[in-house]
């Protein structure tokens, strides 16, 4: 038996599903099967979002090094 292999969602996508499972799972109506099944699937996407946020956060340190040191510089809203 071959084992399916999902593409990689995006991280908004990513997301979504995850908010999806969760309401689905809060509901209380899935059956023990069903509600394993969605939570190794929510395992799957937490850890999806996670590793963009962690390539994310090392570009940003990337970006923000001067100097071979890292600017410590607070984070500006526009709006600020």
């Amino acid at each position: 038996m071959v084992a399916r292999q999902r593409k990689t969602p995006s991280f908004e996508q990513a997301l979504e599903e995850f908010e999806r499972l969760v309401e689905r799972m809060e509901t209380g109506d899935l059956s023990l099967e069903d509600s394993l099944k969605a939570f190794e699937r929510g395992i799957e996407l937490s850890r999806a979002c996670q590793e963009v946020l962690n390539e994310a956060d090392q570009r940003i340190q990337i970006l923000t090094e001067q100097n071979g040191k890292l600017a410590d510089e607070p984070f500006r809203k526009d709006d600020e």
